[in-house]
């Protein structure tokens, strides 16, 4: 008897050889390269919460009005494909119910156009492409992927420069569990303006140049841990001014304990974070475990098959018949 290997045998054999070999692949080279920042981004983030405006109408800060702030993101593909990097072109506006609805965002409370240029894997920010302001820092706007338990550089545009926020926990959003990141600022100089000199307690003087003070009662962000992307801000921004050489507010302009996101932004940053984390998790975990799992059974059935076989008879050497006239030997 002798034993010959069936095709289903080898078929189960390479398919399992292809899958552990194909579930590092996708753990190891097809989810880091998933990890991307996107270039065609167009997201809209709305803050609302109340505190104290200047109202230019009655020269005066008014207190207590309904604080709206708009942020939009949007992707500058041929900037990012030209420059290998993620360029998003942000706007940011700060309304009360007096300025909403705005036709045009510069008639707004506030509106600051600025650019930032980032590393696609890293969210590293990159000094390029007309990048404006200055931005430094490990995260802004979002976290980078895979946000580790520990405190973050995050960058403050109205501050013009980073601020520390630590780990403080999870915290749940919409049902959504992420990390949670606080962190303040203290009252800071950040430009000077030029005024009329009764703003800042120097009527005698016509125009003065005050200067702008910046702090924040606190921030709070929930960050989802696979993606960076923030499911929930929180800001207190107080923003005032000060006679040249002051040691204390002459004016306010902007002051707030609280703007947060808004309810419909919690529910569609709770949506995109779920499937772009479930993306990754996908090709990242669930995909590979499955495929090696599945692999190593495949691999190790059609081994045993062919190991084992399939018996066959041995063709046997036919028999001459007696009755078969035998050659004789001639000389």
């Amino acid at each position: 008897m002798r034993r010959t290997t069936s095709p289903f045998s080898l078929v189960l054999l390479g398919l399992g050889t292809f899958l552990l070999v194909l579930a590092p692949l996708l753990a190891w080279y097809v989810e880091p390269r998933a990890a991307v920042n996107p270039i065609d981004i167009d997201t809209t983030a709305v803050y609302t919460g109340r505190g104290s405006v200047f109202d230019t109408d009655r020269i005066e800060t008014v207190p207590d009005r309904k604080i709206t702030v708009t942020q939009r993101v949007r992707g500058n593909v041929e900037d990012s494909e030209r420059s290998g990097t993620a360029v998003w072109d942000v706007t940011t506006t700060v309304d009360t119910d007096k300025s909403l609805p705005a036709a045009d965002p510069h008639d707004a409370l506030d509106f600051v156009p600025h650019r930032w240029v980032m590393d696609r894997k890293t969210t590293r920010p990159v000094h390029c492409c007309g990048e404006k302001p200055y931005i430094e820092g490990e995260a802004y706007l979002k976290f980078p992927f895979d946000v580790q338990k520990r405190s973050y550089q995050w960058w403050d545009n109205t501050l013009g420069d980073t601020v520390v926020l630590r780990y403080r926990g999870t915290a749940k959003i919409q049902g959504y569990t992420g990390y949670r990141f606080t962190g303040s600022v203290p009252p800071t100089r950040t430009g000077t303006r030029m005024v009329p000199g009764s703003l800042v307690d120097q009527p005698n003087r016509p125009q003065v140049l005050a200067e702008e003070w910046y702090s924040n009662h606190g921030f709070e962000l929930v960050v989802d841990q696979a993606t960076g992307r923030v499911v929930y801000a929180q800001t207190g921004p107080r923003r005032t001014l000060r006679a040249p050489g002051g040691k204390k507010d002459a004016a306010v302009l902007l002051d707030s304990r609280k703007v947060s996101f808004t309810t419909a932004t919690q529910k569609e940053a709770v949506r995109q974070a779920k499937r772009d984390s479930g993306q990754l998790r996908l090709v990242g975990t669930t995909l590979p475990i499955g495929a090696a799992a599945a692999g190593f059974l495949l691999a190790v059935v059609g081994g045993v098959l062919v190991a084992r076989g399939r018996k066959e008879p041995e063709n046997p050497v036919p028999a001459q018949r007696s009755d078969t006239p035998q050659p004789t030997l001639t000389m």
